[in-house]
């Protein structure tokens, strides 16, 4: 596991702690889930392009 220093504009921060929030996730593991998500997004894209 490797980590990083993150900053976000105070905006952002708020949606994805919402967002933890609502999906009973903490900030860390809903940021690699977002993560992953968009990740899956770019490949499935590349792959059809």
């Amino acid at each position: 596991m490797i980590r990083i220093t993150l900053r976000l504009p105070e905006n952002v921060h708020a949606q994805v702690v919402a967002r933890a929030e609502t999906e009973r996730r903490s900030l860390n593991s809903q940021i690699v889930h977002l993560l992953e998500i968009a990740l899956t997004a770019d490949q499935a894209y590349d792959e059809s392009s």
